[in-house]
């Protein structure tokens, strides 16, 4: 049985996707971007002498953009700020004037020495040329002396590499260190070292992309299947995965800073269309295979950008948009200890596949006005909108019960860049307003049909089929402006000194209420064994729900975030550079510090014999907060030391390394449980029924009457003041801010193979992340000891509640990660003379945590011990030893062919070992791996290219995603077994597949794309 589900539809997507057509007219122009984060740095010299006071002008040959130093005593330059891109460098004393070309790339510092009398020195880009003989062509320089462990993405692999999502953040997974995961729910995340997507943040044009409210790092990426930014508007971006300088903020693992385009003195344009996932072009995927069939799916990309001068030299404009619309095949599966075989024909019909929807519009548009050489001004702006149904299929889910998802981001930037001989300053002024709206689809009773076993005791196995209303309710975001600053002085002998002070002002928001639709939950083989075959007859066992108290739906903080560092990149002698930088970041959180926790849970608290005895392991006064006891983390401070040492003063062989702390945030959707769980709190009543036994009036036992399917009936269970069963969070008042510290050393070549240099680095990289959140059950028992006799794992007083309410989960800092990592990359760079390039990126990870039974890098709950503090490191979960990503693109007879292997052994699976004595009563944790988790995919895309001889270019593609068509399952049964009764029993299903999801849900599938560019 196949359905497809549908959103309503959008009149001005349709007639914005026609529209597209039009805009060839148009026409739409990707061009050099505008960044101030690239530098060019020397000496002149004058018949081999140091030439001071000369003359040192950099002419951007796309815009005109000019910037002129003039060289100090020892003849050294530097010319900051300059947009990435192809400039002109003119040196001119005494009457002599040399020139020549080079090509910076984003947050570059290139050495470029320069020479008068005779020939012009050769530097960083190849051959000198004269002002009579420049070329656009110039070859890009390579950064070689930073102390920061970087790697580029170019414009040119963004361009050819395969690639299904246009998520132009795909290609960071070249870079070594780094996994871009795609999920089998098709949301991505970007992750680096141990820790999770939380610790990265993304700079756009200088400006942090990151997410405060919700988890992932990144704004608009929590459980997305969108793009942050449309990559027409990209033009490249760098990668640094430890040792970033003191400008970089929020932030624990890896940065990422991309440039955006700009119009140029030339019109020019863009557009492309995407067509693939039809079930003709792909591969059943392993789910598809067992039903016999391939689901309905379908998805298409398409956009156009157009850039050019308004004002020639001075005024440039640049537009693009992009569009997705896609269909996603999903299949609802009874898992969770179920035989199909014993499902009523009214349940089985249920099971069907069926398709869901994603669209995303996003837009980017950007002003540039050169006034004069001092002056320089931008006004950016993005527009993100997404709307999909989701929590369908690939499990229990059915159509009923999944939800809606809009998630919407508009942001601004307002820049202003002023430069003269020795200072460069570099304003902008922001604002962003992101919003996360999933909901669910039917307003109407849940319906969760679980397997239990027939025991003494049951056992439940699971959910197994869920009907009805979704749980979800959610309404999160930020909004707010910020203004930001940085001041670079260049005046100073040898010494590059930057200075920068932030400032934001942000409002949070996160309410959530789960259950928003009650959900009843049923034993489906206990009411068989009754005779209620029918849906309607059946009796449920259990009832949650959470009624809305306060009427209001914002749990809200108003943030104000300051930040200011100084960096100075000191050369000390020729071949040895120093960066020395220092960083302060100060948070204010209204929600967290004026929170006054409510006086009956301070009352029940205090007369809980449970946690007022010597064997308690925590205060709960530490938890208790006036209002007046808690203040901002004032400790931030963020020592950030880095070298690099040129063995041969010629770039080409650079020893580098550095040490340095970096602070991140905690995220507020964590945060915020303290008041959405007061404001909105789950109740759980259970229903005396048949393998469900309860003592009715004790607790909250009640003998089942279908009145309770009615709202208005059980929330009159908890009319007035009582919290009876109520989930209670508290945050400890001395929280603290996740950070890391990580030391690197590493070496960098140049060297010459047949002719071609090739640039080659090695590293080895230590990163210890501390102070991360972490959630905990605070129940305690009546001795107010956390486990049963005898026992230091496991049995976790779940019924011991506070009195009065409910289960108390309390909030501390505990989780930690360690990594050693050996990164290796080679790139023989593309040139036109050599029109194939090739790149290799390998990581090896030795990675730990604390977390114990951690399911991935994302978890934050952890129930099976008190605490962290005595437990034992364990190899982390979800990451790979070995990784490696290795790319080429090449050019030959007309066409354009490009592949990427990845390659990465079994990620950790997390697993308790029971298969000894006293394994499960002790909690011992192994770290397993499957090899059918393993990752290899191959992608291959060919490109023909025709030119019409009108300035219009015709271009048509094809891609082919995984080749091999492999599979990177996901889920394994990772119980060894148990012990019992002095008999260690196996598990016969340890190490089998517990279901057919894969990573990505990619099998090998076909993509055709067209476009035209002029």
């Amino acid at each position: 049985m196949r359905h497809a589900i549908h959103p309503p539809a959008t009149p001005a997507r349709k007639l914005l996707s026609c529209a597209l057509a039009s805009c060839l007219l148009l026409g739409a122009a990707p061009a050099f971007a505008q960044s101030t984060a690239a530098t060019i740095r020397g000496q002149v010299t004058a018949d081999s002498a140091p030439a001071a006071q000369a003359q040192v002008t950099a002419t951007n040959l796309a815009t005109g953009l000019t910037r002129s130093v003039q060289s100090t005593a020892s003849g050294a330059y530097s010319l900051g700020g300059l947009p990435p891109g192809t400039y002109r460098i003119d040196v001119s004393a005494d009457g002599q004037t040399r020139s020549q070309t080079i090509t910076v790339k984003v947050g570059q510092i290139a050495m470029l020495d320069l020479g008068l009398g005779g020939m012009a020195e050769t530097g960083a880009s190849g051959a000198a040329t004269t002002l009579d003989t420049v070329q656009v062509t110039a070859a890009a320089a390579v950064e070689t002396k930073t102390s920061e462990v970087a790697t580029y993405v170019s414009q040119r692999q963004i361009d050819a590499l395969p690639q299904s999502s246009r998520n132009f953040l795909a290609f960071a997974d070249t870079v070594p260190g780094m996994v871009f995961e795609t999920r089998s729910n098709n949301t991505s995340q970007l992750k680096s070292g141990a820790q999770s997507a939380n610790g990265v943040n993304v700079f756009i044009d200088g400006v942090g992309q990151k997410s405060y409210t919700l988890a992932g790092g990144i704004s608009g990426q929590t459980q997305s299947q969108g793009n942050p930014f449309p990559q027409l508007a990209i033009g490249e971006y760098k990668v640094i995965t430890s040792n970033y300088k003191a400008e970089y903020d929020q932030i624990s693992s890896a940065a990422v800073t991309a440039v955006t385009k700009s119009g140029t003195n030339e019109f020019h344009g863009d557009f492309f269309w995407d067509k693939t996932g039809l079930p003709e072009w792909r591969e059943a995927t392993p789910i598809e295979k067992k039903q016999g069939f391939k689901n309905a799916s379908g998805e298409t990309q398409y956009g156009a950008a157009l850039g050019g001068p308004i004002v020639r030299d001075t005024l440039f404009f640049f537009v693009t948009y992009e569009g997705k619309e896609f269909e996603r095949p999903r299949t609802v599966r009874a898992d969770n200890g179920v035989n199909v075989a014993d499902l009523t024909p009214e349940l089985s019909q249920y099971l069907v596949s069926t398709s869901v929807p994603f669209n995303e519009d996003l837009w980017f548009g950007k002003l540039t006005w050169q006034l004069g050489d001092a002056h320089l001004f931008e006004l950016s702006s993005k527009r993100r909108t997404e709307s999909e149904i989701t929590d369908v299929g690939n499990g229990p889910n059915s159509v009923q019960s999944g939800k809606t998802n809009n998630n919407d981001s508009t942001r601004y930037d307002l820049r202003y860049q002023f430069s003269s001989t020795n200072w460069l300053n570099d304003a902008h002024l922001t604002y962003e307003d992101d919003r996360f709206n999933p909901r669910a689809i039917n307003l109407v009773n849940g319906q969760q049909i679980n397997a239990w076993t027939q025991q003494v005791n049951p056992t439940r196995f699971g959910t197994f089929l869920h009907l009805g209303g979704g749980a979800d309710f959610q309404n999160k975001g930020q909004k707010g402006w910020g203004f930001q600053d940085d001041l670079t002085f260049t005046g100073l002998e040898r010494h590059t000194i930057k200075l920068g002070v932030k400032f934001k002002d942000v409002k949070l928001n996160a309410f959530e209420q789960q259950p928003y639709n009650p959900q009843f939950r049923y034993d489906y083989y206990a009411n068989l064994i009754a005779g209620n075959t029918a849906l309607a007859a059946m009796v449920p066992y259990e009832v949650q729900f959470a009624p809305d108290y306060s009427g209001s739906r914002n749990i809200e903080s108003k943030n104000r975030q300051y930040g200011l560092y100084v960096q100075d990149d000191w050369d000390v002698t020729e071949k040895l550079q120093l960066n020395l930088g220092l960083r302060y970041d100060y948070e204010t959180s209204s929600s967290f510090e004026d929170f006054v926790t409510p006086q009956g849970i301070v009352e029940a608290l205090r007369a809980w014999p449970n946690v007022n005895n010597a064997n308690v392991d925590y205060d709960y006064n530490d938890y208790i907060s006036t209002g007046h006891n808690r203040k901002p983390f004032k400790d931030a401070w963020q020592p950030r030391l880095g070298f690099s040492y040129d063995l041969f003063n010629d770039q080409r062989h650079v020893i580098f390394g550095g040490v340095g702390r970096a602070y991140d945030r905690n995220v507020f959707d964590y945060i915020a449980l303290e008041r959405s769980k007061g404001a909105f709190p789950s109740f759980t009543y259970q229903f005396n029924t048949p393998n469900h036994p309860c003592s009715v009036g004790v607790g909250n036992c009640l003998a089942f009457n279908p009145a309770y399917f009615d709202r208005d009936t059980l929330y009159a269970l908890i009319a007035g003041p009582s919290r009876a069963g109520a989930e209670v969070d508290l945050i400890n008042n001395e929280l603290k801010v996740p950070y890391s510290d990580q030391l690197s050393l590493g070496m960098r070549n140049i060297v010459t193979v047949g002719g071609n240099e090739w640039n080659t680095s090695v590293a080895v990289a230590h990163i210890e992340s501390h102070d991360g959140i972490l959630f905990t059950l605070g129940n305690r028992r009546p001795d107010g000891s956390y486990h049963g006799p005898g026992a230091s794992f496991g049995s976790a007083p779940w019924g011991d509640g506070l009195p009065g309410y409910g289960s108390i989960i309390k909030a501390d800092n505990g989780v930690e990660t360690r990594i050693t990592q050996l990164l290796l990359s080679v790139d023989k760079p593309f040139t036109h003379e050599s029109p194939w390039g090739f790149t290799v990126a390998y990581t090896y990870s030795d990675a730990k945590e604390n977390r114990g039974n951690a399911a991935n890098s994302d978890e934050h709950y952890s129930f099976d011990y008190p605490n962290l503090d005595n437990v034992a490191f364990v190899r982390s979960v979800g990451i790979s030893k070995h990784r490696l990503v290795a790319t080429g693109i090449a050019e030959y007879w007309g066409l354009q062919f490009s592949a990427k292997l990845t390659l990465a052994s079994a990620p950790g699976k997390d697993g308790l070992n029971c298969y000894f004595i006293d394994g499960c009563a002790n909690g011992y944790f192994e770290t397993l791996y499957f090899s059918p988790a393993r990752q290899r995919q191959l992608d291959l895309a060919v490109q023909k290219e025709w030119d019409t001889g009108t300035d219009l270019k015709l271009r048509i593609r094809g891609d082919v995603f995984n080749v091999t068509n492999d599979h990177s399952f996901t889920n394994f049964n990772t119980n060894r077994g148990d012990y019992r009764n002095g008999v260690a029993v196996p598990n016969p299903d340890f190490g089998k597949r517990s279901n057919d999801e894969i990573l990505g849900n990619l099998p090998r599938t076909f993509k055709l794309s067209f476009g035209l560019h002029w």
